[in-house]
């Protein structure tokens, strides 16, 4: 009898699902998909090689940026396959090992950015609050371990998910309503009480994105409180100029996870298309924009982006000054590049 369950469980096979009721147009849909992952992986890796060859830019808040670009590279290679394969060639199976080896990485990674935006609202904080210190602080080990403690509580946290999906056996209609794997959907398809499973889910929720938005909402109203400290109403908004992306960044990333979350918490099934398209929004929209937004809003990023798409030398505006020129001035000047 357990042979029978070991083989039934190693042939499970589940079925994804595109944009329900537009299967003729697959072929149309992949385009804008297609688009949007060039967009991101080139946009992504633009950022990594200017960070990498600039050595003006060897700063926190960039190597905090290129960190951000590599998980935004992740969560675009882990999805391309199952997405694509449905829309390109209408392949809709996939087996329960890498069903659970890409909601791991899926989840991974998530967890791994939002850890990575609370790392960026604590680099604002401290060159705001505290400019004079900010090179002594944000040294280049402390920052390389606070990367891997990121990675690290991502790991610990997420790693139990396959686990405790695999233990399951699965008899429902196998068949998801999105176009890779996530935790929340594999589960219902489970024939036990997969009430331990919706509690470590939660917790992982409260304990990575939950966590994170709180202290940076905290970061950010330490931000608030030094900066209507200023009396220059130029240097108070030079100050605030300076955490735009940032915030646009959030934006991107959590409002539609915490609107997924509502719909699942209150929702009960309904709103299938709203979720699904919210889930694109989630995994798609924070790597195909977050280069965008950075690379528009950092003068000196932006400068080195243009050198190198039209492929000629375009000089700084006269007065203007590159980063690489701060070692005259304290940290706090930085606000004029961003």
């Amino acid at each position: 009898m357990s042979a029978v369950n070991d083989t039934r469980l190693k042939s499970v096979i589940f079925l994804l699902s595109g944009l329900p009721g537009h299967r003729d147009a697959h072929l149309w849909i992949s385009i804008p998909f297609c688009f949007m992952y060039v967009i991101s992986i080139v946009g992504n890796l633009v950022i990594l090689f200017i960070v990498k060859t600039d050595p003006s830019l060897h700063e926190p808040m960039y190597i905090f940026l290129s960190m951000l670009a590599i998980t935004d590279l992740g969560i675009s290679i882990t999805t391309i396959p199952t997405i694509l394969g449905i829309y390109l060639f209408n392949s809709r199976e996939i087996s329960l090992d890498a069903c659970l080896a890409q909601l791991f990485f899926i989840h991974l990674l998530q967890c791994t950015e939002s850890s990575l935006l609370l790392l960026m609202a604590f680099d604002r904080f401290i060159a705001i609050c505290n400019p004079l210190r900010y090179a002594s602080i944000l040294t280049l080990p402390r920052i390389a371990k606070m990367g891997l403690v990121a990675v690290l509580r991502a790991m610990v946290i997420i790693l139990p998910l396959p686990f405790l999906l695999k233990r399951f056996r699965y008899c429902q209609a196998n068949v998801l309503f999105n176009s890779y794997c996530m935790h929340r959907e594999v589960m219902t398809m489970a024939c036990l009480d997969i009430t331990v499973n919706i509690i470590y889910g939660l917790f992982t929720k409260l304990l990575t994105m939950g966590l994170d938005s709180l202290l940076i909402f905290l970061s950010y109203v330490m931000i608030l409180k030094t900066v209507l400290s200023i009396t220059s109403h130029k240097e108070c908004l030079r100050a605030l100029n300076t955490c735009v992306s940032h915030l646009c960044v959030l934006l991107l990333f959590y409002t539609p996870e915490i609107s997924l979350t509502v719909i699942h918490s209150f929702g009960k099934g309904s709103y299938p298309l709203l979720q699904i398209l919210l889930g694109y929004i989630a995994l798609l929209l924070p790597p195909l924009m977050n280069p965008i937004v950075y690379s528009m809003k950092i003068k000196h990023l932006r400068l080195r982006i243009i050198r190198i798409f039209i492929k000629r030398r375009v000089s700084s505006p006269p007065g203007s000054s590159d980063i690489g020129d701060k070692k005259h001035e304290p940290p706090i000047p930085s606000w004029t590049h961003m």
